[in-house]
């Protein structure tokens, strides 16, 4: 199921005042907006009846629907309801997306040596970093539509394969599952190739070894007081 890809997302590292910068994902014309788009548009795909609630496809279908609700609300849409609509947001995808897991995933080796303390805190500003990525930019949607191709299932991990489709661009965009106490939650999500939890555990390892993993967290923690990705 996890096999070694054999595409690698370009990096770029930039520093300022001798510390390292969170990392951009880029590669060719798929920039940060697609990993948006990745995390966003699938939720606007249409899933057919063939597709049963227990299976990982069909979890993703539960989700679809609850998001699809919030957003073609035309109230939420107020600017004055943005916070309240971006609140109903996370709430939705928090229940499918596994952040604790992927942040781990993130941290390979590293996660280990840090104490349960570091490691919630890691997991808080992880999550609130990618939320402010998907939930931030949702806005972004332009009518793309996804094809659902197929779902491969192993064990308590499976792989469901999708395709956004717009005039201009098909791109690849797989989401990868694992099954805990009796759900399927989403632990990576893989675009054109390119999985975004080891793209991110590029970016921090480079961190950690210039730096330190405490230098990660304040990059993190002025991620989230910003409340922006970039």
């Amino acid at each position: 199921m996890q096999t070694e890809l054999t595409k690698k997302p370009e990096l770029r590292m930039n520093t300022r005042a001798g510390e390292p910068r969170l990392l951009q994902f880029k590669n060719s014309s798929r920039n940060v907006a697609v990993i948006v788009l990745g995390w966003i548009v699938v939720f606007f795909g249409c899933l057919t009846a063939a597709w049963g609630e227990g299976t990982p496809t069909g979890a993703v279908k539960e989700t679809v629907d609850q998001v699809f609700v919030v957003l073609r609300d035309q109230d939420l849409k107020d600017p004055a309801r943005q916070t309240e609509r971006r609140a109903m947001l996370e709430e939705i995808i928090g229940k499918r997306f596994d952040y604790a897991e992927m942040a781990k995933r993130t941290l390979a080796s590293q996660w280990k040596k840090l104490s349960p303390e570091q490691q919630q805190e890691f997991v808080t500003l992880f999550q609130q970093f990618l939320a402010n990525s998907y939930v931030g930019n949702v806005d972004g949607y332009s009518g793309e539509e996804v094809e659902y191709l197929k779902e491969r299932e192993k064990g308590n991990f499976a792989e469901v394969q999708t395709k956004v489709v717009s005039p201009k661009v098909q791109i690849p965009l797989d989401y990868r599952l694992l099954q805990k106490n009796g759900e399927w939650r989403v632990y990576d999500v893989v675009i054109d190739g390119v999985s975004l939890m080891k793209n991110y555990r590029g970016q921090f390892s480079r961190i950690i070894n210039s730096s330190s993993f405490e230098a990660l967290l304040e990059k993190l923690r002025s991620k989230a007081d910003l409340g922006t990705s970039s």
